[in-house]
């Protein structure tokens, strides 16, 4: 398939792999992407500041300490604003498009209602992605030449890893708002665990998740408001010994919301993100003679 003509000259998305995998990990930060095609950004009404209000800003990097630890990671270089590969592949809005859609478009998710479908209509503050409705070619060319293959990926590193370890573990990296609260108690949490309420992974790697980042001194929630999204769900098959697992970091731990840009908090949360990484691989320690080498 010919690469989308918005990502010619760019990656959508790549692999950071170590020389050796030697862990049953998959990392993933499918909302970190930064790089907003100029023809984007020209149908866009928002300004280039305003439309990265849905990203995972520097997720990515949060998590580059896993690849040292022998897990690959998989990052989104194109925006979430652009394209949400954590959501159904027709997960549309009607409203957006000027022709009909399909007939097995999911039309009336939550998600869609909300402005947050495959191709969001909205950036996270509720404002308005586009002055104009889009051709309905628009979004096949990215759910075509875009998602399903970032998905193709994640399905490739998936399968090699069971195939060789017995196990596969994806962690699905993200980042949400300082604003959240937990509803019952209003406190701000500084992470969100995500395992479907218990259908997405042994309840052994969310307890970890948390009693970890709890000792590091951290107010963690489990599963509220985030459960885990479209990629926790449809990867994490327990009895299969595929496991998936959400992480949220509140925005406010490492950066200025504003600005965009990182505070003094961000080397500190690099390295207790690197030592939850470990604290994670270390349930499962696999054997050292079987790593699987490098693609």
């Amino acid at each position: 398939m010919t690469k989308h003509p918005d990502f010619a000259s760019h990656a959508a998305f790549e692999v950071r792999s170590p020389a050796r995998q030697s862990v049953p990990f998959i990392f993933n930060s499918p909302h970190s992407g930064s790089v907003y095609p100029r023809r984007f950004l020209d149908m866009a009404r928002l300004d280039a500041h305003a439309i990265r209000r849905s990203e995972d800003c520097f997720v990515d990097d949060l998590f580059a300490g896993v690849v040292e630890q022998g897990a690959p990671l998989l990052r989104a270089h194109f925006p979430r604003a652009y394209l949400d590969v954590n959501r159904e592949p027709w997960e549309l809005d009607p409203r957006m498009f000027t022709a009909a859609l399909p007939p097995f478009a999911n039309t009336r998710s939550a998600r869609v209602a909300g402005g947050l479908g495959t191709v969001p209509r909205l950036v996270g503050e509720g404002l308005d992605i586009y002055a104009e409705k889009l051709p309905l070619e628009e979004a096949v060319g990215r759910i075509e030449r875009i998602y399903k293959p970032y998905h193709d990926q994640l399905r490739a590193l998936i399968g090699a890893t069971h195939k060789v370890f017995g196990i596969a573990v994806l962690v699905d990296c993200h980042s949400m708002p300082a604003s959240i609260r937990l509803a019952e108690s209003r406190i701000r949490p500084d992470f969100i665990i995500g395992d479907r309420y218990g259908m997405s992974c042994m309840s052994d790697l969310a307890e970890t998740a948390i009693a970890h980042l709890a000792t590091c001194g951290y107010t963690v929630a489990h599963n509220k408001p985030y459960a885990g999204g479209f990629i926790t769900e449809h990867y994490g098959r327990p009895a299969r010994g595929i496991h998936a697992i959400q992480i949220e970091i509140n925005r406010s731990l490492y950066m200025d919301e504003e600005s965009l840009l990182p505070h003094d908090g961000y080397d500190q949360l690099r390295r207790d993100l690197g030592d939850l990484a470990a604290a994670l691989i270390a349930l499962f320690a696999p054997p050292a003679e079987l790593p699987i080498a490098a693609e």
